[in-house]
């Protein structure tokens, strides 16, 4: 299923990321982890969505890019960024798998295209499109791949 989205300010975009992790909690897999893999361009509005995603999680935390981290977690939540990874092989040796194989964890992954090759068939994807200063249009897919 795929549904597509114009939001028109920083704080639609914000909402529209809280909506998707509230539908996530609710439709968790029992299996493994729940991943939500973001692509778009550098100013998209990756970041800011994901600031309104933890906050549909519940948590109190505060969003940045890690960008020059790679890896930010907050509890059972991961935000991954792999614009400066070599490839998979990069996330592998920060214990992807083990993280992937506990269901309680959900993975924000950015620039996630460039490990496409690793993520799980189940993932959610969420694409973003610049249109102005302030306007994104944001095409979410869910999969229902196990």
């Amino acid at each position: 299923m795929q549904k597509e989205y114009l939001t028109k300010s920083p704080g639609e975009t914000k909402k529209l990321g809280e909506a998707l992790a509230r539908t996530l909690l609710r439709n968790r897999s029992k299996d493994r982890a729940t991943v939500v893999g973001l692509r778009g361009d550098l100013g998209g509005g990756k970041t800011t969505f994901l600031q309104g995603f933890i906050k549909g999680l519940g948590k109190k935390a505060k969003i940045l890019s890690p960008t020059f981290i790679i890896m930010r977690r907050t509890g059972d939540f991961y935000h991954l960024d792999c614009y400066r990874i070599q490839g998979p092989k990069d996330l592998l040796a920060l214990g992807f798998k083990k993280i992937l194989a506990d269901p309680k964890n959900i993975m924000a992954i950015e620039w996630a295209d460039l490990v496409k090759k690793i993520m799980p068939r189940s993932a959610v994807w969420v694409d973003f499109k610049f249109v102005d200063k302030n306007k994104r249009r944001i095409m979410i897919r869910f999969n229902n791949g196990k």
